[in-house]
C-alpha cells in the first residue's frame, strides 16, 4: 500500500499510531516523544524457525511508541515479490542504515549474506557501537558464498566461535532443554538484582516455550550472566522444574558483555538466548529487552521503575517451527492500523 494512501486511511479513521515509512523492503517507525527521541535503533531479523520476523517489528513498535526511539526494521526479503521470507538466507536489504544507528538489535540465524550487505554489519561491529542479540544471533552467520568475512561464521576456527562467541559471548552449542517439550522460566542471577537491565523484573517474570540453550561456562570474555534459565517439565509457565542435573547448574539465558572492535572503542553488548515470538508474549521478557536497549546505548539512568512494554497494535505469535512463517507478508504490512 502506498504511504500516502495509508496515511490518508489513518487520518480518516482517527487512529493514533507511530509514524511509519517504508521503501518497500524495510520499515521505519519514527517514534513519539520520550527518552529515546533522537536515537536511532536498527533491528535486523531473519531466521527460519523462531519467528524473528514477528518479534522484531513488535519490539520496534514498543521502542518507538512507548519510548521515542526511531526504529528501522530490516527483514530477509524474497527479491521475486518483495515479501518477507526468512528462508531466503542471502538477502537483507537496508543494512546501510546501520551507518546512522546508535544501536543494532540482531536476531538472525545462519545467514549467508553477500559481501556488500555483510560489510555494513561488520563495519558497525568493528566501530564499537552497542549490540543487542536475540536467540539465534549466537549463530547468526553461516558464510559459504564468500570468504571475505569468514571469521564471522558460527563455526569459525580463526575467530573461535565467530561473531556469536567473540562478540555476543557464545556460539551455538546445544539444546540444553528438550526442544519443543520443555519451556524456560527465568531467574535473576545471584548478585545481579540491582542491575539496571533487571529493573522491574523479578524471579519468574520471564517465561517462554522455547528451550534453554546450552552454553560453555564461563561464557566468553567479560560476560556477566543476568538471567538463568530454569528448565520446566512441560510447556506451561506453572510447570514444575526438571529435577536433577539439567538445572544444576542452570544455564545463563541473558548476559552482558563488552566488545572492542578495530576502531578501539569498547561496545556494550547484551545477549539473550530467548526471543521467539511466543517468548515475546511474556511481559517480563519484553521488559528485559527494552531495558537492555536503554542500557546498551548508555541510557540506564532513564530506565523507569517498570518500563512500559504493552503490545502496540496487533501481535499474533505463531508457533516456532522450521519454515513456519506466514507467506506473502510485506514490510509495510507491519505499519500500525
Amino acid at each position: 500500500m502506498k504511504l500516502a494512501v495509508f496515511a490518508g486511511i489513518l487520518c480518516g479513521l482517527s487512529v493514533a499510531s507511530v509514524p511509519a515509512r517504508s521503501d518497500e523492503s524495510w520499515i521505519v517507525f519514527d517514534g513519539f516523544g520520550g527518552p529515546g527521541k533522537g536515537k536511532h535503533i536498527v533491528l535486523v531479523c531473519g531466521d527460519e524457525e523462531y519467528r524473528s520476523e514477528e518479534t522484531i517489528p513488535q519490539l520496534a513498535k514498543i521502542l518507538a511508541k512507548h519510548h521515542g526511539f526511531k526504529c528501522t526494521v530490516l527483514f530477509a526479503i524474497d527479491a521475486k515479490d518483495g515479501s518477507i521470507n526468512p528462508m531466503v538466507r542471502d538477502n537483507i536489504p537496508g543494512l546501510e542504515t546501520l551507518k546512522t544507528a546508535e544501536l543494532m538489535v540482531i536476531f538472525t540465524r545462519f545467514r549467508d549474506l553477500p559481501d556488500d550487505q555483510l560489510k555494513h554489519i561488520v563495519d558497525y561491529v568493528e566501530s564499537g557501537r552497542p549490540i543487542v542479540g536475540l536467540r539465534t544471533a549466537t549463530h547468526a552467520f553461516d558464510l559459504k558464498a564468500s570468504k571475505t568475512f569468514a571469521r564471522y561464521t558460527w563455526t569459525s576456527k580463526e575467530w573461535d566461535g565467530g561473531f556469536g562467541r567473540q562478540v555476543l559471548g557464545e556460539t551455538w552449542i546445544s539444546h540444553h532443554g528438550q526442544h519443543g517439550k520443555q519451556s524456560t522460566r527465568g531467574f535473576v542471577s545471584p548478585g545481579m538484582n540491582d542491575h539496571p537491565i533487571l529493573r522491574g523484573i523479578s524471579d519468574g517474570d520471564i517465561w517462554g516455550p522455547t528451550d534453554v540453550y546450552g552454553v560453555r561456562l564461563p561464557l566468553a570474555g567479560d560476560s556477566k550472566p543476568l538471567v538463568l534459565g530454569q528448565i520446566l517439565e512441560g510447556m506451561q509457565p506453572n510447570d514444575k522444574p526438571v529435577a536433577g542435573r539439567p538445572n544444576d547448574p542452570m544455564m545463563p539465558v541473558a548476559w552482558t558483555k563488552s566488545f572492542t572492535g578495530t576502531a578501539g572503542k569498547s561496545a556494550r553488548v547484551f545477549t539473550t538466548t530467548m526471543g521467539a515470538s511466543q517468548d515475546f508474549e511474556s511481559e517480563g521478557l519484553r521488559r528485559l529487552l527494552v531495558n537492555a536497549c536503554y542500557w546498551a546505548i548508555g541510557m540506564e539512568s532513564k530506565i523507569p521503575a517498570k518500563s512500559k512494554v504493552e503490545i502496540v497494535g496487533e501481535f499474533q505469535a505463531h508457533p516456532f517451527k522450521h519454515g513456519g512463517f506466514t507467506p506473502g507478508v510485506k514490510p509495510s504490512d507491519h505499519a500500525i492500523r
